[in-house]
């Protein structure tokens, strides 16, 4: 079993000043690692626009300390990926991002967001290049995703998370199964899966949910994080029920799975370590995103706190396992 210490919120949002852009949430951290700092990207969100009610999302980052995640030491100055032109599959929303360095490259595999009418969103994959050190990307092609619907995957391909283990890539990723009607609101069911490659480029898909449900048939699960440590393969993610879960107890909460192949995946959540706070922190109601990595020999998480980083990401640290 994991034991995490939780070391405090790292970043409040709603604490920042002169981002227009950058005003709620800080959602979905990954971390990209430098010799004397942590570069930690998220997503955030301008105001609501004021006639349509509507949200956008952009990714930014926080650079830290590496010895104190919760010592600032500077911060974007504007998003890292410009919105996609009318009619593409980010025009309205970057989020989530996850960042890679491989070689001289340094690579970003984000979500990219579409509104639609009978439903509220949809989301495919895009890739992106940095040319400046992370500060910001350029994406690869004119506009479109690398990875987007299929038969088997009809909507909401998203939450990418890109690894490199065993000089092979592999995108651990969320994709849609259907929409279900809460209060006559349609709300998203999506599960876990993988897809690898041997260049970054060119993916074939395993096709299946790689995470059983353990909640209900229609538990949605999101971000799923893997690491290599101690001889086998861990991922931590986070899981809803498909209705009403905004409601506390049925909110995200953060479970685990370990595997020896990456493929197959012996679910047990009592083992996450880490659960909702019991006071009247940021992280009380519902604790979200996990990202879990290696830093000088330790092991730390990221992770959202309250209406899925609404007040901004914490970070807690590997006491035992």
């Amino acid at each position: 079993m994991f034991v995490w210490k939780k070391m405090g919120r790292v970043f409040d949002p709603t604490k920042i000043e002169n981002r227009s852009w950058l005003k709620e949430f800080a959602q979905a951290p990954a971390t990209l690692i430098f010799d004397d700092f942590i570069r930690i990207y998220f997503s955030c969100r301008p105001p609501r626009d004021p006639i349509t009610g509507q949200y956008v999302s952009y990714t930014a980052y926080v650079d830290v300390k590496r010895n104190n995640f919760l010592d600032i030491i500077d911060f974007a100055e504007n998003p890292i990926l410009e919105l996609g032109e009318p009619g593409t599959f980010d025009e309205f929303g970057i989020y989530p991002t996850s960042v890679i360095r491989h070689k001289n490259e340094l690579v970003a595999y984000y979500g990219g967001w579409t509104r639609c009418s009978s439903v509220a969103f949809n989301v495919g994959i895009g890739k992106a290049y940095s040319y400046d050190n992370g500060k910001t990307f350029k994406k690869v092609g004119s506009g479109g995703p690398i990875i987007s619907y299929a038969p088997d995957e009809p909507f909401i391909l998203s939450g990418p998370k890109i690894r490199r283990f065993n000089n092979r890539w592999y995108l651990f990723y969320i994709a849609g199964n259907k929409w279900k009607l809460d209060n006559g609101i349609p709300e998203p069911v999506y599960k876990i899966r993988l897809a690898t490659s041997v260049d970054g480029i060119n993916w074939i898909k395993t096709g299946k949910d790689i995470i059983e449900s353990k909640l209900e048939t229609d538990e949605a699960q999101a971000s799923p994080d893997v690491i290599y440590w101690n001889g086998k393969y861990h991922m931590f993610f986070c899981y809803r029920f498909s209705t009403n879960y905004r409601d506390n107890q049925r909110g995200y909460r953060i479970g685990y799975a370990f595997s020896d192949d990456l493929i197959n995946w012996t679910r047990d959540d009592e083992k996450a370590g880490i659960n909702i706070s019991p006071s009247d922190d940021f992280d009380n109601q519902s604790i979200a995103y996990p990202h879990v990595f290696e830093l000088d020999g330790n092991l730390h998480m990221l992770y959202l706190g309250n209406q899925v980083g609404r007040y901004g990401f914490g970070w807690a640290k590997l006491n035992s396992q």
